[in-house]
């Protein structure tokens, strides 16, 4: 028997976490939600109208049902994402935050070092942090050392489903945090094999946003995500066999039609 995803002492039943950008409408977006099964559901906190006098995607997210995880996307320093969390709190959203750094715009790649700073002031403040990093080693060992509740490395880039571009540093990054807070990869996932390649290496968790969103059929693809995240899952706990150079036949080759006995 599976345990559930535990962060921060909190529990969750599914490993596929969503976010909520680039859907065509909100309408969409809720049913992809749905379909996928998630319980996560990441919001940039300036994409939402805290005051709600108008309509917001939060009007599609039942509070009830969805854990709401506050990004700080956009913030391209540590003081940004520091000041744009405390706002998220301070308007009731969560203590909770998935903690981006991004200085670049073209790349939207992580700022490993204004990330454990920001990081280490978060959770000085009370927050539970879950930052959004590199697919350095050595950054995961120090986000987990300043007390950020897990590591979220890149698979690839923001946005261009490329898959996992290294398997073999995720797998460092896994070995690298040894168990000690979940790791969730995040970013660069485009298609149902790359959800259940990051399980199977190990991860606790996916956490997925363009590639069900600008799938042909967003509530399909997140349902084949959710499918996919699971299978990956299954797959690690069964433990594959050990790849062999030399072919092993799959049926006996003793007593064959046609075999001579004595």
């Amino acid at each position: 028997m599976d345990q559930p995803l535990t962060i921060a002492g909190r529990s969750f039943r599914s490993r596929l976490m969503v976010g909520t950008g680039k859907y065509s409408t909100f309408a969409q977006m809720k049913e992809a939600l749905d379909a996928s099964g998630a319980e996560i559901v990441t919001v940039a906190v300036r994409r939402v109208n805290l005051d709600r006098r108008e309509e917001s995607l939060l009007d599609y997210i039942d509070l009830d049902r969805y854990f709401l995880l506050p990004n700080t996307a956009g913030c391209h320093t540590a003081d940004e994402a520091v000041r744009t969390a405390r706002l998220a709190r301070a308007a009731g959203l969560s203590n909770w935050v998935k903690l981006e750094v991004i200085p670049d715009d073209g790349t939207l790649l992580p700022d490993p070092v204004a990330t454990v700073e920001a990081a280490k002031q978060l959770v000085k403040e009370g927050f539970v942090v879950l930052p959004y990093t590199t697919d350095d080693h050595t950054v995961a060992r120090r986000l987990v050392e300043v007390g950020c509740a897990t590591v979220m490395p890149f698979g690839s880039a923001i946005g261009t489903g490329q898959g996992l571009e290294s398997p073999e540093r995720l797998q460092r990054v896994i070995e690298a945090v040894d168990g000690r807070v979940p790791v969730v990869v995040d970013a660069g996932i485009g298609a149902p094999s790359d959800a259940a390649l990051a399980m199977e290496l190990g991860a606790d968790a996916v956490l997925i946003n363009t590639a069900i969103a600008k799938a042909d059929d967003p509530v399909v693809m997140a349902k084949a995500m959710a499918y996919a995240v699971e299978a990956g899952r299954l797959g690690r706990l069964a433990g594959r066999i050990r790849k062999s150079s030399v072919a092993s036949p799959s049926s006996p080759t003793q007593g064959l039609v046609g075999e001579a006995t004595s």
